[in-house]
């Protein structure tokens, strides 16, 4: 019965996410649990797999904007490091006895990074804008890209003469801009995004072509219109639900030999040395150690794409079927080590900031942080909406102000809006170390992370001896008490604010009444 799967995946998700581990891996145990009692997946759980990846890959299309591409530390890095883990990995695969062919494709797909998790981890500390994480999603972007390369390659057959008539395809995008723009209404939007992932790929198959490919294909047509964003929206719950689907297929197929650990370890002891040569790549194009570092951690994982791309190809015979769980194996477990590194990041960069920073070279690039905020005598971090309106007040109220913030695009908007913005790292211990804080009077905290983050910063700052007033956005009262123990000031809870507000403006209106 297909409700035994859907229960065991949904414990074995909540167990592992509470020790801080994707769910996804969750899913990949059910599937092996499930196949150790005999468990047979039917062709319900076998066309939820199949459209998890469709939608998957429907929503990378939505993010490939060429401009995050085309830059020197994105296809520098991304290109060459793909090319050199390739190299390690062939001789390698070549040993323990895979043709040439085989060898080629697992060692490509082995040199990506998860786009899940780097997606996840950049959301929950609100730096998606960030320039690190700018530079990490084009990366992303550029193996996905890969990836569909290697997909369309192991989708077998040629081509229908007539497959050329899906080159016309970005001529649709007035047309689908227009018609989104219509949908007012959140099931539409849902719908609509449904029927572009499902349509792709049936169209494309009709040509002959990989129907992933189409599914991406229609995701890129609206990748910068404004509202394509909102599309993903809807569609993330059911992508994420149907990714069940494929993860617990390949658990099914049960665990692996003795011989197929002993590759899982080596590779997994690989996975440092893929590390390393991210950083040392980034040091090379100028990046600032820290910058390099948070690109680094997010992107030290194998991804989803591995596992995908490669069961593709298994599908089409072109690398053999027991790899698969294999590569299952091995990114769950490094989707473990990589929930322990993001967790502990900020106290790792801690530990190894004066030796990282050894490696950093001169150049310019957007994340260069100042030494001196002149003659101001507060500061603004975080320039959202709350931090613009403290900055703004405090402006237009006569006093020395300046902000700062980690998105360059929201540096140059407020920059050509006549504010003094800065970039910064907040949560760099070395930004605080060598900047002159001695004229600040009170620091504003308004960024957009979690509570746990902005305690960081505030015991940071305690560390550099900066003993002035921090006052920090509370969300709610839990945070308002972790912030108050923390030594900083909580101000502005939204709800109760408005709650307040609004009782004023009422019993002003019912005095106004009376008189």
């Amino acid at each position: 019965m297909d409700i035994v799967w859907v229960g065991v995946a949904f414990i074995f998700g909540i167990i592992v996410s509470k020790i801080h581990i994707p769910p996804l891996v969750g899913y990949l145990v059910a599937g092996i649990t499930l196949g150790a009692f005999g468990y047979e997946g039917g062709s319900v759980l076998k066309e939820i797999s199949h459209l998890g990846v469709v939608f998957l890959l429907f929503t990378v299309g939505l993010h490939i904007k060429i401009k995050n591409i085309l830059t020197m530390e994105v296809l520098g890095t991304g290109l060459i490091h793909l090319f050199i883990s390739t190299l390690i990995y062939i001789p390698i695969i070549l040993f323990i006895g895979l043709g040439l062919e085989a060898a080629i494709i697992i060692s490509i797909i082995l040199g990506f990074s998860s786009t899940v998790l780097t997606a996840k981890k950049l959301e929950s500390r609100g730096e998606m804008g960030a320039y690190y994480g700018r530079v990490a999603i084009g990366i992303l972007i550029l193996q996905d890209l890969v990836a569909i390369g290697i997909i369309a390659y192991a989708g077998g057959g040629v081509p229908s003469y007539w497959a050329v008539v899906l080159l016309g395809l970005p001529l649709l995008r007035p047309l689908l801009s227009k018609l989104l723009r219509m949908l007012d209404r959140d099931e539409l939007m849902l719908l609509m995004a449904l029927a572009l992932a499902i349509g792709g790929e049936a169209l494309f198959l009709q040509f002959n072509v990989s129907g992933e490919l189409g599914a991406l294909a229609m995701g890129m047509l609206l990748a910068n219109d404004e509202k394509g964003e909102q599309l993903e929206k809807k569609i993330w719950g059911i992508k994420e639900a149907f990714l069940v689907g494929f993860f617990l297929q390949i658990g099914l197929t049960g665990l692996p030999d003795t011989s197929a650990w002993t590759v899982i370890g080596f590779f997994t002891l690989i996975l440092p040395v893929k590390a390393a040569l991210f950083f040392a790549l980034f040091m090379v194009f100028k990046l600032r150690a820290r910058t390099a570092y948070q690109a680094t951690i997010s992107l030290t994982a194998y991804s989803e794409f591995t596992l995908i791309a490669g069961a593709v190809a298994s599908s089409m015979g072109l690398i053999p079927e027991e790899w698969i769980l294999l590569l299952a194996i091995l990114t769950a477990i490094s989707y473990i080590a990589n929930s322990i590194l993001v967790k502990n990041e900020d106290k790792i960069w801690e530990k190894m900031n004066d030796f990282l920073v050894k490696f950093q070279r001169g150049g310019r690039t957007p994340d260069k942080q100042l030494s001196t905020l002149g003659a101001s005598e507060y500061l603004v971090i975080g320039m959202g909406m709350s931090g613009t309106a403290a900055y703004d007040y405090l402006k237009e109220n006569g006093f020395q102000v300046a902000a700062m913030d980690i998105n360059p695009d929201r540096i140059s908007r407020h920059i050509e809006e006549g504010r003094r913005i800065v970039y910064g790292d907040a949560q760099d211990i070395g930004l605080w170390e060598k900047l002159d804080t001695s004229k600040i009077k009170s620091i504003l905290i308004a960024m957009s992370t979690g509570i746990d983050l902005k305690i960081h910063v505030i015991n940071m700052l305690k560390e550099c001896e900066f003993k002035k007033e921090i006052f920090i956005l509370a969300m709610n009262e839990r945070e308002e008490a972790v912030i108050n123990h923390a030594g900083g000031i909580p101000v502005m809870i939204p709800a109760k604010e408005i709650g307040r507000h609004m009782g004023v403006l009422s019993t002003e209106a019912d005095k106004s009444d009376k008189n």
